[in-house]
């Protein structure tokens, strides 16, 4: 069975959204205390600027990361827990095959 193939029950996919809105806050809350901090730091017009970039930047990293489609959530969880953003105890409620395949995607970054 391919990724593609995984069916979602109903109360895997109220798991799996509590799980991503968690991780997606968390995100969010990292890039607003930098986006804080910079922007308290800025002192000239180029680093006004530099702080700008930096939001369109993580507004892009988010985008790319944050991919609701469940087709690409094991990939997306195993994304976020390697970035720090889930833990992985909060995808209980998930099948054991859902859960195996993120570990093997986690796994499979460390080697």
């Amino acid at each position: 069975m391919t990724l593609n193939e995984l069916s979602w029950s109903p109360s895997e996919k109220k798991v799996a959204r509590a799980a991503y809105d968690k991780a997606l806050e968390r995100a969010l809350a990292s890039i607003m205390t930098e986006f804080k901090r910079r922007a308290n730091a800025a002192t000239t017009p180029s680093e006004m600027w530099e702080v700008e970039d930096y939001l369109k930047e993580q507004r892009r990293d988010l985008d790319r990361t944050f991919d609701y489609r469940y087709s690409q959530l094991t990939v997306v969880f195993a994304t976020l827990i390697r970035q720090g953003y889930l833990d992985e105890d909060l995808l209980s409620g998930l099948s054991e095959e859902k859960r195996e395949e993120i570990r093997r995607m986690l796994a499979w970054h460390k080697g």
